[in-house]
């Protein structure tokens, strides 16, 4: 298969765009041990997941404060101060893809993000809204690593997944894109990134 015939797949979170509700927290609790409670215990990443499904703000917020009152005002910061959680892009991955791009080849993404904070992202980053096309878990209502939003990206935008190569740092997410015909790499890295793609004559 020649360069050109793959299409890529990135995953957002953690590959090209870097999110960690630390970011905003660390400004409100006065030390790390409770702040780590507090994600541990309360704004876990599960409950994140529920926003990522499709669950708005409105709904998980309020029933999250109802079970724990004392964290009622950090609860809501969840929502008000999320762009604070925003780092950055991951500059190393951007250049990859813009690279991609120059290239003429087809870039796609399929990520796990809340449909109530995904277009605060999308704002603020150009190369998202340079790409061929994007599949939010939070506007399916379905969150990976469920096969059938991944089969709503290929349905979609009419793909192949033996001609796409999908990336994601999460093992379970790149396990299910095997088992739908993806070929697939596990991101660790931009330089091991671009070292793959140059293994596979993408780069």
């Amino acid at each position: 298969m020649d360069k050109k015939s793959y299409t890529i797949v990135f995953d957002f979170g953690g590959v090209l765009i870097d999110w960690n509700p630390r970011y905003m927290y660390r400004k409100v609790f006065d030390n790390e041990t409770e702040m780590e409670w507090f994600l541990g215990n309360v704004c876990t990443m599960e409950w994140n997941s529920l926003q990522d499904a499709g669950f708005p703000f409105s709904e998980t917020i309020p029933a999250l404060q109802k079970k724990f009152p004392d964290y009622k005002d950090q609860i809501a910061m969840y929502q008000s101060r999320w762009p604070e959680m925003v780092g950055g892009a991951v500059t190393g991955t951007v250049e990859i893809l813009n690279e991609l791009r120059q290239k003429n080849g087809a870039v796609y993404g399929l990520t796990n993000w809340g449909a109530d904070t995904f277009p605060i992202v999308f704002k603020r980053f150009e190369f998202l809204r340079k790409m061929d096309g994007i599949v939010v878990s939070g506007d399916e209502k379905k969150i990976k690593p469920n096969p059938e939003l991944y089969q709503i990206l290929l349905n979609r935008y009419q793909l192949h997944p033996e001609n796409c190569i999908f990336i994601d740092d999460t093992l379970l997410n790149i396990h299910t894109a095997q088992q739908v015909g993806f070929n697939t790499i596990h991101f660790v890295s931009p330089e091991n990134l671009r070292h793959e793609l140059q293994l596979l004559k993408v780069l």
